[in-house]
């Protein structure tokens, strides 16, 4: 299903760059997140976060979360604020992670959320552990790293997982094999979609 969202505060605009964003819902509904302005940050607008975690509602309670370009953190701590038991935020970018361990930190979260500072294709090629059920997919645009990155998640998640990809209006990224698309909005800056991976096992 497709909806279309209007306004300028819409995804991939740089909502919250040098600022903040906040926490919509759960736990820690309110709480502002400082952003730094960095290259390439692009926090994802209230409006579509809203959106997004209303599809993604049945699926939080329990989820083990993988966010893998966390920058502000917005998407892997909003999840964990509505009930996911477990997020990993993988960030590159050296204060943009060190941003994201205070974040953390001052949610009292240490429990629940690892931050890692990486590149995203690295640590996916080394990683292991419990595979995730819920995946955010929102790199820099410029990058072009879609591609690459989609088929190297795909080992690290749960049958039937839920995987959240942004990309400019004009593309859908090819999917690996099994992947379903469930939702969809465009703004005019960004096509937001949530998509099923297969039910097979990994």
């Amino acid at each position: 299903m497709k909806r279309r969202i209007a306004g300028g505060n819409a995804a991939g605009a740089r909502a919250g760059a040098g600022g903040s964003v906040r926490i919509i819902g759960g736990h820690w509904r309110g709480t502002r997140l400082p952003v730094p302005d960095r290259p390439g940050l692009r926090p994802t607008s209230d409006r579509v976060r809203e959106t997004l975690f209303n599809w993604l509602m049945p699926a939080l309670p329990g989820a083990q979360v993988l966010d893998l370009f966390a920058g502000s953190g917005a998407l892997g701590l909003e999840a964990v604020s509505r009930g996911a038991a477990q997020a990993t935020l993988v960030e590159r970018d050296a204060q943009l992670a060190s941003n994201l361990r205070t974040h953390v930190q001052r949610l009292g979260a240490q429990d629940r959320v690892r931050v890692v500072e990486d590149d995203a294709l690295r640590w996916l090629a080394q990683a292991s552990g419990p595979p995730c059920t819920i995946a955010f997919v929102d790199p820099p645009f410029a990058d072009g790293l879609w591609q690459a990155v989609l088929p190297a998640l795909a080992p690290h998640l749960a049958p039937a997982a839920w995987v959240y990809v942004e990309s400019p209006p004009a593309l859908a990224p090819p999917l690996p094999p099994g992947w379903q698309l469930h939702r969809e909005l465009q703004t005019a800056q960004a096509r937001a979609a949530l998509y099923r991976g297969p039910e097979a096992g990994r």
